[in-house]
């Protein structure tokens, strides 16, 4: 397969995934940038401490959007190039990391869940609900963001392989990305850890200091 297409498919991924919809969002509404308060992260939960519900409701779901549809065009077009799963498996970690790390905001991104949840709704729908679920339940019952999206991130791939030759043939690219998002999720929330484990992270809801 000419290495090409994937590579291209990836950096295109990437510049789409380095929209950081939170600050963009938030200009666009007159909002505070959202990385000058609460926990500075430019993602959804953030942007609902600014007091606007539906500023971070948009931010959720274009951040999941960018996440969901660079998989989905390789999908829908990436046959007539030789682009297979591994190539959807590439693009959605590529996604996720400009989300991260963002070209077009200093590199200064958030930490990744809708654009995860995106991807993960594009790679396997009802593996995406499962998630998705997963979070809502831990979020319901313990209402810190951090925790639901660390824990979700945990089953993603369990849910994946555990399911293998039932709902879908598991494919190991994809599994691997799935890991990969994980492992960096949690990286992300290193300092949420901290504060979970001193009793100071913020519960959803929260308004911003």
């Amino acid at each position: 397969m000419n290495m090409l297409w994937p590579l291209l498919a990836a950096l295109a991924a990437y510049l789409i995934g380095s929209l950081s919809f939170a600050v963009i969002v938030s200009r666009a509404m007159g909002l505070s940038d959202p990385r000058t308060y609460g926990s500075k992260n430019p993602g959804a939960t953030n942007v609902l401490r600014s007091g606007s519900k539906a500023a971070a409701i948009v931010t959720l779901l274009l951040d999941a959007f960018k996440g969901w549809l660079p998989v989905m065009l390789v999908k829908w077009f990436g046959a007539a190039y030789g682009l297979g799963e591994g190539t959807q498996a590439l693009v959605g970690v590529a996604a996720f990391l400009g989300h991260l790390w963002p070209v077009f905001f200093r590199f200064e991104g958030g930490k990744g869940v809708a654009t995860a949840a995106g991807v993960l709704l594009a790679l396997e729908p009802w593996l995406g609900v499962a998630v998705l679920a997963t979070w809502l339940i831990i979020a319901v019952f313990f209402r810190y963001s951090s925790l639901a999206s660390m824990v979700a991130a945990l089953f993603a791939p369990a849910y994946y392989l555990l399911v293998d030759g039932v709902v879908w043939q598991a494919s190991g690219a994809k599994a691997l990305a799935m890991v990969v998002m994980g492992i960096l999720l949690i990286y992300r929330h290193r300092e949420n850890i901290n504060r979970l484990v001193a009793g100071t992270e913020s519960k959803i809801g929260s308004k911003k200091k």
